[in-house]
C-alpha cells in the first residue's frame, strides 16, 4: 500500500500561480509513475498531467492540452515528491487535484484514464477567482 499525500492547495487570483506537492512516504514502491488529475464539481475526474519514472532523470512529462505551456510537473526522487507547477492560472482550473501512482506501468509516458493508477491521494482544493 503506498499513502499519497497532496499539499499546497488554496485560492488565488485569476493570472496567479500555484504549487501542488504530491509526496510519497520513504520506501514506497522503487518505481512508479505519478499522475495528476483534477475533479470540479458535478464534473468526471479528468487527467491534467503525469511524470514517468526514472532512476537517472526527472523522468518524461505528459500533459493535457487544457494545462500545456501553464503546468509543469517536477519529479525530485531524493524527497519522494512530485511536484505540480500551476502558473498563469484560470477560473476553469478550480477542481480538487489528486495525485495517483502508477506502479504496473512506470515507464509509460501517455496513460489518461484513472482505472492505469494504483494509489491515489486524498486531494487539495484548487480555486481560482476571477
Amino acid at each position: 500500500q503506498m499513502q499519497l499525500v497532496e499539499s499546497g492547495g488554496g485560492m488565488v487570483q485569476a493570472g496567479g500561480s500555484l504549487r501542488l506537492a504530491c509526496a510519497a512516504p520513504k520506501g514506497s514502491s522503487s518505481s512508479y509513475a505519478v499522475g495528476w488529475f483534477r475533479q470540479a464539481p458535478g464534473k468526471e475526474r479528468e487527467f491534467v498531467g503525469r511524470v514517468t519514472w526514472s532512476s537517472w532523470s526527472n523522468g518524461t512529462t505528459y500533459y493535457a492540452d487544457s494545462v500545456k505551456g501553464r503546468f509543469t510537473i517536477i519529479r525530485d526522487n531524493a524527497k519522494n515528491t512530485v511536484y505540480l507547477q500551476m502558473n498563469s492560472l484560470k477560473a476553469e482550473d478550480t477542481a480538487v487535484y489528486y495525485c495517483a501512482a502508477d506502479i504496473r506501468n512506470p515507464y509509460s509516458v501517455v496513460h489518461v484514464i484513472k482505472e492505469a493508477y494504483d494509489y491515489w491521494g486524498q486531494g487539495t482544493q484548487v480555486t481560482v477567482s476571477s
